[in-house]
């Protein structure tokens, strides 16, 4: 397949995924566009280390960095919180078929599988809050060099 259409299909779907679970958890409907953008901003970050062979730990921070930094200035844009785009965002960087698959290990009786999967599960889980803290720890930053100073 030509990279343009894995591209394509990545960002199409990234951002279907993000907007529908921004639809099912209520978020109005003025800043679904954003939500989408959002996450699949995040999610090109993530998929473009990945398949750049940098580590999945390093590529969901650095998705989530950029979830949380759009989120900022989204909210600023919009005057909305900035939760509402975040949120929505990090639906894509979630590792929900790493969870299941230790869930089924467990079940399965596969006690060792199941305990690499539920730390792959916790580093990832550490990786996007410590990506979403640095974009929050950035914009403090700028805000406090009056960079993005309010509007009186």
């Amino acid at each position: 397949m030509p990279w343009f259409v894995a591209l394509l299909i990545q960002l199409s779907f990234s951002y279907l995924a993000t907007v529908a679970f921004a639809v099912i958890i209520n978020v109005p409907r003025k800043a679904l566009n954003l939500a989408g953008w959002a996450g699949m901003m995040g999610w090109l970050a993530y998929w473009l280390l990945v398949e750049a062979g940098i580590g999945r730990m390093m590529a969901n921070l650095t998705g989530a960095f950029v979830i949380g930094v759009c989120g900022i200035f989204f909210a600023r844009y919009k005057k909305m919180p900035v939760i509402i785009f975040n949120i929505p965002g990090f639906v894509p960087l979630v590792p929900g078929a790493v969870a299941y698959q230790a869930v089924r290990a467990v079940v399965m009786g596969q006690l060792d599988s199941a305990l690499q999967y539920v730390s792959r599960v916790i580093m990832i889980a550490g990786a996007i809050a410590v990506g979403f803290m640095l974009a929050q720890l950035l914009s403090e930053l700028l805000y406090k060099q009056a960079v993005l100073k309010p509007k009186k």
